[in-house]
């Protein structure tokens, strides 16, 4: 190992591991305080107990690791530069976890009497689909406040022991894969189901010629996705994923992360059928999300156990959908697949026309 390798391996550590540090902390320091609710309140229930096999702990860590390993194995490689995880300013960060655990009496509330409807009001009625209109994770605002939006990414860091970012990043191998050989500036991309931007800046740090679309039903989540990329080259709309407002044959690559465990089977394809509508003959769909049953020996449990602490009613379905059926029905077909952590990055072609 050379010099600059020593450096590179070095700079990747310094960045990471404090981010990591943060994001545990919270973690552990949230898990405390619901304990200690539990722990005073007489009619708390216990918690539920996996009739499949869970990771220990040490197991979790090894694959926690190999992440990060395999991360800075394409940094090294070349296939993205070194990560700049965007978390804000030391004030905002700061300002963002005070309102988080400000925010958890009201999680823990909701957790315990299963309030997961407070966003379905005549108002949100009238403008998104009612499977949208969940407090999905049981936060607040579901996805359609303010306050949501700024807290969005923190809360799901924590719940992936920050991670989240570094599993993102597993999407844009086969993206570069794609994209040897060709003019950036040309190629059209489209995020769907976008969030705040975090995976649309990741784009745009790897590929710098790209003007790259981003798509979210949530305007505040697109307002926030607004101050995130401020100054980069990006659209982005509010719009349905089951409607997209792209034309047919439009886009080389569409991307889509943790967006499908949350769409009940129907809507998934539907949602599938767009893609394929919008992905010109050759493009490409590179898909992240859970990891689904089957996936990882002992992770079963896990994904068993997840949807019943945190409010996912289409989450268990997901976990036993075959998703390379279902986008196969659509017309793509599959690329590749593996697993990263607690995800899955999978990549599906639409084929190319009939010449004959």
């Amino acid at each position: 190992m050379n010099i600059l390798d020593i450096r590179l391996r070095a700079s990747y550590g310094l960045r990471q591991a404090p981010r990591v540090a943060w994001y545990l902390a919270h973690g552990y320091a949230m898990g405390q305080l619901r304990q200690l609710a539990e722990a005073q309140d007489p009619d708390a229930a216990r918690p539920r107990k996996a009739s499949r096999p869970t990771p220990d702990r040490d197991r979790l860590w090894r694959d926690l690791a190999g992440l990060f390993a395999r991360d800075l194995a394409n940094v090294e490689a070349g296939i993205y530069p070194m990560p700049s995880d965007h978390d804000g300013s030391l004030p905002d960060r700061i300002d963002r976890s005070r309102a988080f655990f400000l925010d958890l009496p009201e999680i823990f509330k909701r957790r315990k009497s299963e309030a997961h409807q407070e966003v379905l009001n005549d108002d949100f009625r009238e403008k998104f689909p009612r499977y949208y209109l969940q407090n999905f994770h049981y936060q607040s605002g579901g996805y359609l406040t303010e306050g949501s939006a700024k807290l969005y990414d923190l809360q799901v860091e924590v719940l992936f022991n920050g991670t989240a970012n570094a599993m993102r990043r597993q999407a844009l191998v086969p993206i570069h894969d794609a994209l040897k050989g060709r003019d950036q500036r040309k190629v059209a991309l489209a995020d769907i189901a976008c969030g705040t931007g975090r995976f649309l800046r990741l784009v745009s740090d790897a590929f710098p010629g790209l003007r790259p679309t981003g798509i979210d039903l949530s305007p505040t989540y697109i307002e926030e996705a607004r101050r995130h990329l401020k100054r980069r080259r990006t659209r982005l709309m509010v719009a349905n994923a089951e409607a997209l407002p792209l034309a047919d044959n439009s886009q080389d690559v569409v991307t889509t992360i943790f967006l499908y465990h949350e769409l009940p089977p129907k809507v998934r394809r539907i949602v599938a059928a767009e893609f394929a509508r919008v992905l010109k003959p050759g493009g490409l769909l590179v898909f992240i999300d859970s990891l689904q049953l089957g996936d990882v020996e002992d992770y079963d449990g896990l994904l068993e156990l997840f949807p019943s602490g945190f409010h996912e009613p289409f989450y268990e379905s997901y976990t036993r959908e075959d998703l390379t059926a279902l986008f196969g029905e659509a017309g793509l077909e599959p690329v590749s697949s593996r697993t990263a952590f607690v995800s899955k990055v999978m990549a599906f072609r639409k084929p190319e026309r009939d010449l004959l």
